[in-house]
């Protein structure tokens, strides 16, 4: 059973940075591609970012492309994504999870979301 904890979230400015981390226990990590995502009020939950399991492929949504940054350390069962530029529609609630259908669709029979971090951009 793979549980993963996120933190890092927090309140920032616009135009401020953080990082998120995700800590995984469990052999499901090194193995798979990992990705976050995140749910706003009121919306479905998406991915932002993607990594394949080695660090050597990945993907950005087109709203973040160019501001965030997702990698992965493997010895230490954790992934992080650095945020930079950050604005007021990136609010939302960050998970991560398993990718089972890249890009951006959760592992099959996955259902150990952690509790989320919380991102709050202000203008």
């Amino acid at each position: 059973q793979v549980q993963l904890v996120e933190s890092g979230g927090g309140l920032v400015q616009a135009g401020g940075s953080l990082r998120l981390s995700c800590a995984a226990s469990g052999s499901i990590f090194s193995s798979n591609a990992m990705g976050w995502f995140r749910q706003a009020p009121g919306k479905e939950r998406d991915v932002v970012a993607s990594i394949n399991w080695n660090g050597g492929i990945v993907y950005y949504i087109d709203s973040v492309k160019g501001r965030f940054t997702i990698s992965r350390d493997n010895v230490k069962n954790t992934m992080y994504l650095q945020m930079n530029r950050l604005i007021p529609d990136d609010t939302a609630v960050y998970y991560c999870a398993p990718v089972g259908s890249w890009p951006g669709g959760v592992l099959t029979d996955f259902a150990s979301w952690g509790q989320g971090t919380q991102v709050t951009v202000s203008s």
